[in-house]
């Protein structure tokens, strides 16, 4: 009954106006929200792959330096100090 009153009182126009906007807004929010949602998943995949790269980093300096020590060969230990303060991304 709110909404015959509001015709009434303002018009259809002004009426049909408002209810437009409440639609638009509506619109805006789903799509703005699927989109922020999309962001989040890609944000999620991006640390995934970061966190494995890291892993990769720390396996490759790991192997770098058993293969050294079995070689004979001195390591680089410029790699290994890089590699050295930075966390290991592992989960095991």
């Amino acid at each position: 009954m709110e909404a015959f009153k509001l015709i009434a009182d303002l018009g259809f126009c002004i009426a049909a106006v408002i209810g437009g906007g409440f639609f638009i807004i509506m619109l805006l929010k789903y799509i703005l929200q699927s989109v922020v949602n999309s962001a989040n998943t890609i944000k999620g995949m991006i640390s995934a792959l970061d966190n494995r790269v890291k892993t990769m980093n720390n396996e490759i300096v790991r192997l770098d330096a058993l293969i050294c020590h079995t070689l004979g060969v001195k390591p680089d230990v410029r790699r290994m100090s890089a590699a050295d303060g930075k966390e290991d991304a592992r989960k095991d």
